[in-house]
């Protein structure tokens, strides 16, 4: 299987985690003080986890580690903004919308930050292949490029 094969597995991964909520093992929970997330599956190349996304709540920008994923917005809207590095120029970020029922691939070098900008709750399906082992959080410095925050580890920080 090609990479973009597995990228594509991804999502519909994601997709069909979505489509049978009711299986779930946890019900989504919300936690005004921080994103609240759960992992659903754990298999050979790929994990599955529930993140609750209250009005307001994000990410840090910052990478997967190396793995490959995608994600499904399942209810709300939430917006995922995308860094790219311009060969010689300063990082880009580019935002995009997605809302119930919309999903996004993505490879092994995507860096992005999502918020849930919207006025209500959403919940979003994440798969990664391999299973995060790492991930690195960023910022945009002074001069434009990407400066390392933190690199966090699965089963320390998260």
């Amino acid at each position: 299987m090609t990479a973009v094969d597995t990228r594509l597995d991804h999502l519909a991964i994601a997709t069909r985690f979505a489509a049978t909520s009711d299986e779930w093992p946890v019900a989504p929970r919300f936690n005004p003080a921080n994103r609240w997330y759960e992992r659903l599956e754990v298999a050979d190349d790929h994990e599955v986890w529930l993140l609750t996304w209250l009005p307001g709540q994000c990410t840090e920008l910052h990478d997967h580690g190396g793995s490959a994923g995608a994600f499904h917005v399942f209810a709300g809207t939430l917006t995922e903004d995308t860094v790219s590095l311009p060969a010689g120029g300063p990082a880009r970020i580019t935002g995009r919308e997605l809302g119930e029922g919309a999903g996004r691939r993505f490879g092994t070098r995507h860096i992005h930050r999502i918020t849930n900008r919207s006025s209500r709750p959403a919940v979003s399906i994440h798969v990664y292949g391999p299973a995060l082992t790492t991930m690195t959080k960023y910022r945009i410095g002074a001069a434009g490029g990407l400066e390392v925050l933190t690199v966090e580890k699965a089963g320390a920080q998260w």
